[in-house]
């Protein structure tokens, strides 16, 4: 039986670019699951959802008060004023679960699922809590919902058709130069969700009218901003650097005065083939691989303190009881130690010993080999720990002493760092921030015993998309998400 890393040294198909198929492949939809393309454009939808939440939330709290006032047989009391907290806790709760304020793509769909699982729990709840209610007040209520979302829906449906097709919402641009970048630019203009109409190229190496290009070439770079001028033209790509042409700039500046918007498109694929993040330091622009939210102190704060009042909160109410009864029921199982300790790689790939109960005899493997799923060291009590989860729980002490956090990429062995970081490049970048006790990757169930490259490729893809678009939201979901999936059951835990 082959190791891991004999079996993707020794494979016979031909060496694939790691790196690159990493650099293209991280942030595709198609890569990491729909659930969570809406990141890629996280700073377009917080507008979009924050106007929305709030005609919602106006219309579920207005429109029950409105029927209190025109319904003289209903009056408010305490059991009117808990209908009142229960409908928007079931909004919230059902708007949550479907994404509907976290993503703009498929909008219309999500409120309908929304507004089908708020009137299903808004029902049983009506029905379990034994209140005689007016029925002609949760019907109005009801329907009251339901028209404010067709309406506010149908509003943005009209206005997003209206903008897509009305002539005066698009953006008429010329692209100046000609090669590899301007070719990408245009296939990307093409591609957003904003109206571009392309009309063309300007290059002085081109002969006026030819181009292997869909867009021909309408004349030199001096002629640019002339005839921007006279066609209308909204916005001036240049993939040609005031560096490489200086006179660039001095177009820049006459398409300002023509109240034209000029745009530099640099060229980076000559060393970096990814999107890269730009920063500014007073006025100097810095370009990075990707963007860190953790970096910001702040940022790291908040995790902190969320990190703290949670174990604290996980030590206090769960295992001041559950670590004796486990303590107990290993100790009757097998012979060794309640609690195994192993070195694993931190952040900034500091080792630090990591807590966990025992689910395994005691060997000599233990800091080698990896657990498969029918691996003959596992104990009776060992496999339901590691089944539930139950033996990742001493690391909540881990999490308090600030080795990890409770959201992260997976701590591996020493050893599978050393092993891992030789056969894939990126693999090192994930130590950048502090591992957890659960990640992006588990809970889209890359877990457990790592055997093909590709498994290792997903993890590390789900781990740096977690640090490139980390926020205390996505840590309350993963936490959400990995309950739900430890009571459903992952078949890759074992």
């Amino acid at each position: 039986m082959f190791t891991f890393q004999n079996q993707i040294l020794t494979e016979e198909q031909p060496h694939v670019n790691v790196e690159e198929s990493y650099s293209s492949n991280l942030l595709q939809p198609e890569t990491l699951g729909e659930e969570y393309s809406f990141l890629r454009k996280q700073s377009q939808v917080k507008s979009f959802r924050f106007l929305f939440l709030i005609i919602d939330v106006v219309a579920l709290n207005f429109i029950p008060l409105i029927l209190l006032h025109f319904m003289n047989r209903v009056e408010y009391s305490l059991a009117y004023f808990i209908l009142f907290i229960s409908i928007n806790f079931f909004w919230i709760v059902s708007a949550y679960i479907n994404a509907l304020y976290f993503a703009a793509d498929r909008f219309v769909k999500r409120s309908v699922y929304t507004f089908s699982m708020f009137f299903t729990t808004m029902l049983l709840f009506v029905f379990l809590y034994n209140f005689d209610y007016s029925r002609l007040f949760i019907l109005l209520n009801f329907a009251g919902v339901a028209l404010s979302l067709i309406c506010s829906r149908s509003l943005f449906v009209g206005t997003n058709y209206f903008i897509k097709s009305g002539r005066r919402f698009v953006k008429k641009v010329v692209v100046l130069g000609i090669g590899n970048v301007s070719e990408k630019l245009t296939v990307s203009l093409k591609s957003e969700k904003d109206n571009f109409e392309i009309h063309g190229y300007f290059d002085d190496s081109r002969m006026v009218g030819i181009n292997s290009s869909e867009y021909p070439v309408l004349g030199s770079i001096r002629d640019s901003i002339k005839y921007a001028i006279n066609n209308g033209i909204d916005e001036v790509y240049s993939t040609i650097m005031p560096d490489q042409n200086p006179f660039v700039y001095d177009l820049a500046l006459e398409a300002e005065r023509n109240f034209i918007r000029f745009k530099f498109v640099p060229d980076f694929s000559t060393f970096v083939n990814r999107k890269l993040h730009v920063n500014f330091l007073l006025d100097t622009p810095i370009f990075s691989l990707r963007p860190e939210p953790l970096q910001e102190l702040s940022n790291q704060m908040k995790k902190r303190v969320f990190d703290i009042v949670f174990s604290v909160l996980v030590i206090t109410l769960l295992l001041s009881w559950l670590i004796p009864l486990i303590a107990i029921l290993i100790k009757l199982d097998s012979r060794g130690p309640v609690f195994f300790r192993q070195f694993r790689s931190g952040k900034n790939n500091r080792k630090f010993s990591c807590f966990k109960f025992r689910s395994l005899h005691v060997n000599s493997e233990a800091d080698t080999k990896q657990v498969g799923r029918n691996d003959s060291r596992f104990t009776r009590l060992g496999k339901i720990l590691r089944k539930t989860n139950l033996d990742e729980l001493p690391q909540f002490f881990n999490v308090l002493r600030g080795d990890i956090s409770v959201v992260g990429p997976r701590p591996h062995m020493v050893k599978h760092t050393e092993e891992y970081s030789a056969i894939l490049n990126k693999y090192m970048v994930r130590h950048f921030i502090k591992p957890g006790i659960t990640g992006l990757a588990q809970i889209n169930g890359f877990r457990g015993e790592i055997k093909r490259k590709e498994q290792l490729h997903k993890r590390i893809e789900y781990d740096i998309l977690y640090m490139e678009n980390w926020s205390m939201w996505l840590d309350l979901k993963i936490i959400l998400l990995t309950i739900y999936v430890t009571f459903k059951g992952d078949k890759n835990a074992f």
